[in-house]
């Protein structure tokens, strides 16, 4: 897994602010490992400037992501698609 830096200021973020989040977060990448573009969260293909991503929801934020061969590349998990 390889977590870009803004992905990965967001998931610190996570940690002291909201756990129950943080533990959403983590439920959607282990899912992500293994059903990288089904399961939960509502896996959606993103389009446009983020054609080859999908993102998941957390609850009003989403989790990032694509997946390249077998790692897995997290974009982002907090705020709605971007900043």
């Amino acid at each position: 897994m390889v977590w870009d830096s803004n992905a990965w200021e967001d998931y610190l973020w996570w940690q002291t602010q909201d756990r129950k989040v943080l533990t959403r977060i983590n439920d959607l990448i282990q899912d992500v490992v293994h059903h990288s573009n089904d399961g939960i969260g509502k896996p959606e293909a993103l389009k446009h400037d983020f054609r080859r991503y999908w993102s998941r929801r957390t609850d009003g934020h989403r989790l990032v992501y694509k997946v390249i061969v077998d790692e897995v590349r997290i974009a982002a998990c907090r705020y709605h698609y971007g900043r």
